[in-house]
């Protein structure tokens, strides 16, 4: 089969299509011909290892994908061969076929997509865990959301919205800015603008933010820190921008204001039963279509570079999707 093959750790114009031997499957576990794949920032710095933690070489990359059963392991008796189904690896997913314990897959609900599939668990469970679980973003709370075009950030418009929040969006260019309020922002920043602060100022009437979603950091986190409401929340899920900010311990002093961070990859197992409550609540919202992954960006498996390249460039609308069979 087909494979995307990282032998050594390198840019992703080093890495290529190979082919490799089929997966067979294993007591327990599920064969998936995958049909999608949602492709985020963290696949990137995988490749290059520059992720916290490393795969072992050689390695498929790819964590999010939907697709068909061809065949189950001994022991799994809730799924079949031919059933749609989405789920999320740690790796493996950039292939035809992909073998996975079968509690790592759930049905594809009827009327979504492979694509809306492959791109929903990750930036949706991120963005649900951070705004019920980690902290509680009420009804006419103001959020400001960072980077607010990419996968995570429409993923917590989405979901703000739904909670009855007034979400502003921060993003840095006209067609993002744009992309933002077509999900149902409520008005739009752009904060590659000096004077950013002062707009923000002026759009919440001095209020500030009660909750900022933050998966860029770098310099702008700071600058957004300083713009919370009394007792307001930074939630942290990531540094797209590349750099990890320092933040100044009077700031939280000064503000009555609180730092969270999300890391998904511990939630399921630090805190099991709030990763089933939010999965059976995403479920059910992806199911109703309340939520509905906003994709933009589609590719074939063939031009999977491109896909890498086009998030590393931060040109993405959405999330990034990679084809790989009808």
């Amino acid at each position: 089969m087909k494979a995307v093959v990282v032998e050594q750790y390198a840019a992703i114009d080093q890495i290529e299509l190979k082919l490799v031997a089929r997966p067979a499957v294993t007591p327990g576990s599920v064969l998936v011909r995958v049909q999608a794949v949602g492709i985020g920032f963290v696949d990137g710095l995988k490749v290059q290892g520059r992720y916290q933690t490393k795969d072992p070489l050689p390695f498929i990359p790819g964590t999010e994908f939907a697709g068909v059963i061809e065949a189950v392991g001994d022991g799994v008796a809730e799924y079949a061969a031919g059933m749609a189904v989405m789920g999320m690896a740690r790796s493996g997913a950039l292939a035809e076929a992909i073998v996975v314990p079968a509690e790592a897959v759930s049905r594809l609900p009827d009327g979504v997509s492979p694509e809306e599939g492959a791109s929903f668990r990750a930036n949706y469970l991120t963005a649900y865990y951070a705004l019920t679980e980690r902290t509680t973003l009420r009804q006419g709370e103001i959020m400001l959301v960072l980077g607010a075009a990419g996968g995570v950030g429409t993923a917590a418009i989405q979901i703000g919205k739904l909670r009855g929040a007034r979400v502003i969006a921060a993003a840095s260019t006209a067609p993002k800015r744009d992309f933002a309020l077509r999900l149902g922002a409520d008005a739009v920043i752009d904060y590659t603008q000096p004077d950013w602060r002062d707009t923000f100022k002026t759009l919440t009437e001095g209020h500030g933010a009660d909750v900022v979603f933050d998966p860029v950091g770098g310099p702008i986190s700071v600058d957004a820190f300083r713009s919370i409401a009394w007792n307001g929340r930074h939630i942290v899920v990531g540094f797209a921008a590349g750099s990890i900010p320092a933040l100044p311990f009077n700031l939280p002093l000064l503000k009555g204001g609180s730092l969270l961070g999300v890391d998904l990859a511990q939630v399921p197992r630090r805190e099991p039963a709030a990763f089933q409550r939010c999965m059976a609540d995403l479920y059910r919202l992806l199911g109703n279509r309340e939520l509905k992954p906003a994709i933009e960006s589609v590719f074939a498996l063939e031009d999977f570079r491109a896909a890498f390249k086009t998030l590393a460039g931060r040109e993405a609308l959405g999330k990034v999707v990679v084809t790989i069979a009808p």
